[in-house]
């Protein structure tokens, strides 16, 4: 599906989450504009995934609203790539072929997928299974999914996790470039982004 080609904001308003018959967090409010990054922090368990699971539309918010602004008839995961802990990669498939599934799932083609493993470093592991792949490489194979669709919103669970150095550069360049082409960028973390100027958004004490 063509995506709408309007400046979006991807908006939040008086969220509070339940889970287990807790109240995780409440009243949570941001608004995320193109060209902005978002580090979403707070200790273990204070909500951060589960936030992260209600703006994709895998989970229900016990209250408040989740919309787009300017495409409001368009649901936010359709317009949202996700990057969890896992990594959401097939095993038996090679690394190639885990990017063209996505690609034909997603649509809106960008980079083929032997270049966006070439961006990710890892051109050499394209005709191997996932499944053989040291857990840094499979994070840089699930990583170079956001290069293979178009998609506005960046929602990462921890981007940096099981990278090195030279892979944390490389990917806090990836971000650099999807905000200056307008993109947003959602990311709870525990550590620095590398993105110069990202805005804190705290759930909890």
């Amino acid at each position: 599906m063509p995506l709408p080609d309007a400046p979006l904001v991807l908006s939040a308003e008086n969220l509070a989450c339940r889970r287990g018959g807790r109240l995780i967090f409440e009243g949570l409010t941001f608004r995320l504009r193109p060209g902005e990054a978002i580090a979403l922090t707070g200790r273990n368990g204070a909500g951060k995934s589960s936030l992260l699971a209600m703006l994709c539309g895998r989970l229900r918010p016990e209250a408040g609203t989740i919309r787009v602004e300017g495409a409001s008839d368009v649901a936010p995961l359709e317009l949202s790539h996700v990057v969890g802990h896992r990594d959401g990669l097939k095993t038996a498939l090679t690394a190639q072929e885990n990017l063209a599934f996505a690609q034909a799932l997603l649509g809106d083609a960008v980079l083929s997928p032997a270049d966006a493993l070439t961006r990710v470093g890892l051109p050499h592991v394209a005709a191997l299974p996932v499944g053989y792949l040291s857990a840094g490489q499979r994070r840089r194979v699930a990583l170079a999914r956001l290069l293979v669709a178009r998609r506005p919103f960046w929602l990462l669970d921890e981007p940096m996790a099981a990278l090195d150095l030279a892979a944390q550069a490389m990917l806090a360049g990836l971000m650099r470039e999807h905000l200056a082409q307008g993109g947003a960028i959602l990311a709870a973390t525990h550590g620095p982004l590398g993105l110069d100027g990202a805005r804190k958004l705290r759930i909890g004490p």
